[in-house]
């Protein structure tokens, strides 16, 4: 199968306002440069130092963002938005404190994480002491198809769905090790519902190997958490048996707690 070349945007573009996604794009270059002047944002963006100053003075207008030493970074009005997002997810507070137990107890990095948008969104990440530095966090997202968290919802969403997924994301080449092939991808779902976990070997990261198992809500694909580690110390041994163990108990008990806590 051929993959999208242009894995990030959906094939099929509804009509959408260009201020709005300059907008974005001026915060999404905040975030990026850690604050910046308006010469550093046009420049990252590609667009005019007018045009960016304007869409800077109408963010600072309504507090989105403030202007400290000819610098623009995010205001806290934005932490309004966050505290409402957590708010949704009912079972944030289970997630976060199943997490940082399990973090704490096997000193390496476990995530929770849900799909939006055709793309993998990390919840909340929780680090032990042995833990491998990777550059997700919460917010952040990763394709499905290259990631363990990724193979762990889509074996549980409908086959429509994936292959819409599919259709819109494509299928890129992360490492040598990813699948690009639609069949191949579907075969290792099947896999994946069969043994209750899903692999990444190598397969977003090289040298990075993660085992999720999904979180389900009934008969529906909540999320997945995993857990994350380098290669040389994830053997597939222990890979496929000490960690898969325990993400699928990890994810037990999160979808109890949540179960129990809503009685």
């Amino acid at each position: 199968m051929s993959t999208n070349p242009d894995s990030d945007k959906p094939s099929q573009q509804p009509r959408t306002i260009r201020g709005v996604n300059i907008s974005y794009r001026i915060l999404e270059a905040i975030k990026s440069l850690n604050g910046a002047g308006v010469s550093e944002i046009a420049s990252h963006v590609g667009h005019s130092k007018s045009t960016v100053y304007s869409h800077l003075t109408t963010l600072e207008q309504n507090e989105i963002v403030i202007k400290e030493n000819d610098e623009y970074r995010f205001g806290l009005r934005l932490l309004s938005f966050a505290e409402q997002v957590r708010d949704q997810i009912t079972n944030h507070d289970i997630i976060t404190a199943e997490l940082d137990s399990v973090a704490e107890e096997m000193v390496e990095m476990i995530q929770f994480g849900l799909e939006e948008h055709g793309r993998v969104k990390y919840l909340y990440k929780a680090s032990g002491e042995r833990a491998v530095v990777t550059a997700s966090r919460p917010g952040s997202h990763s394709p499905v198809h290259s990631t363990s968290l990724g193979k762990a919802i889509l074996a549980h969403l409908p086959e429509e769905r994936v292959d819409e997924i599919i259709r819109e994301r494509g299928l890129p080449a992360r490492t040598p090790n990813t699948i690009t092939d639609r069949d191949e991808l579907f075969e290792e779902l099947e896999r994946t519902r069969e043994r209750g976990y899903a692999l990444d070997d190598e397969e977003n990261l090289e040298g990075v190997r993660c085992v999720a198992a999904p979180v389900m809500e009934g008969d529906d694909v909540f999320g997945a958490v995993s857990i994350t580690g380098p290669s040389r110390r994830f053997t597939h041994e222990r890979l496929e048996r000490e960690f898969a163990e325990l993400v699928q108990e990890t994810a037990n008990v999160i979808e109890l707690n949540t179960k129990y806590s809503s009685l």
